[in-house]
């Protein structure tokens, strides 16, 4: 072909064999890793790390999997696209989050085979089972209409956007390095849902009904996600991970910013409560859980050695 032939032809570039401009996750983008420290710390205890990593990074995958479900389904193409990238976001997260868990204590990956190619933050997502999971429960909730979906974003990525703020001074540079680039995408994310229920809020009167509703629905949740597990203590106490607990205020004022904004008010009622003490960290989930499993590892399951 020639030189002006491949300029006229669109899809030359999918067959670039030198860029690779076809793959989402190509050459051209950057390793938020690169050159970072990736020893443990020494006087941090690795298991307690690994697990702290796979709270964070269950919250992102499960988060990711229910935006996924807006593929074809979003109220029209724009918005499909930032719901799309916003799970393509928190899918990144999770990726360095549980191969993080994964390298700080490998007992914590579930065995597949000694031939299996699966790498081990794949193996964490595929194969461990719901009682393994440590996501909070907001993450779980179904997806609802387009109004509930907008809230839910909003009050996880506040939250989210608060601890990773803090977590950039973390001790452990990996967290910090995977911290300092989830700012950026979760402060998109925050004020993209903030935007929507502003507009929705202020909108007709069958947009501020679902406004309403969706954050009833969702607002039950809310409290579960500041009240700290024990490896959460302890890796705050390390100068490595955040006590929930300690963003609670940044978190209130934020929504209650939003919400005047959107004309209505925070909602009232009475907050889902614990079984035993337990909840999402301790592994104990929703109803919602076992079929976003099911879906989300059916493949991996079925094909356990399978290479893509």
């Amino acid at each position: 072909m020639t030189d002006t032939a491949e300029q006229d032809n669109a899809y030359h570039g999918l067959a670039d064999e030198e860029t690779h401009g076809q793959w989402a996750f190509g050459t051209s983008f950057d390793d938020p890793l690169a050159g970072v420290d990736t020893t443990v710390p020494a006087d941090v205890d690795p298991t307690a790390l690994g697990i702290y990593c796979m709270m964070l990074g269950d919250d992102a995958l499960i988060s990711a999997q229910r935006l996924a479900e807006w593929n074809t389904r979003a109220p029209e193409l724009e918005e499909e696209v930032a719901l799309a990238n916003t799970g393509l976001d928190l899918l990144g997260q999770a990726r360095l989050l549980l191969a993080r868990a994964a390298a700080a204590d490998p007992t914590l990956t579930p065995p597949i085979s000694d031939t299996s190619p699966v790498p081990a933050e794949d193996a964490l997502a595929f194969f461990r089972d719901e009682t393994h999971f440590r996501s909070v429960h907001l993450t779980e909730l179904d997806n609802g209409d387009f109004a509930t979906t907008v809230a839910r974003l909003l009050i996880f990525s506040t939250w989210r956007l608060a601890v990773f703020d803090r977590l950039r001074s973390s001790r452990d540079p990996v967290l910090a390095a995977v911290a300092d680039k989830g700012v950026k995408e979760l402060t998109y994310h925050r004020d993209y849902a903030a935007r929507w229920v502003v507009t929705l809020g202020c909108g007709t009167a069958e947009s501020r009904r679902r406004l309403i509703a969706g954050l009833r629905q969702v607002w039950p949740y809310v409290d579960e996600l500041f009240i700290a597990d024990p490896v959460e203590l302890e890796m705050a106490a390390a100068g490595v991970g955040v006590n929930p607990a300690d963003v609670r205020d940044e978190f209130d004022h934020v929504l209650e910013q939003v919400l005047r904004a959107a004309e209505v008010q925070v909602p009232e009622g009475p907050h889902v409560g614990r079984v035993g003490g337990r909840a999402g960290r301790a592994g104990l989930h929703t109803e919602y859980m076992g079929y976003i499993l099911a879906e989300m590892q059916s493949v991996a399951r079925a094909h356990p050695e399978g290479v893509w």
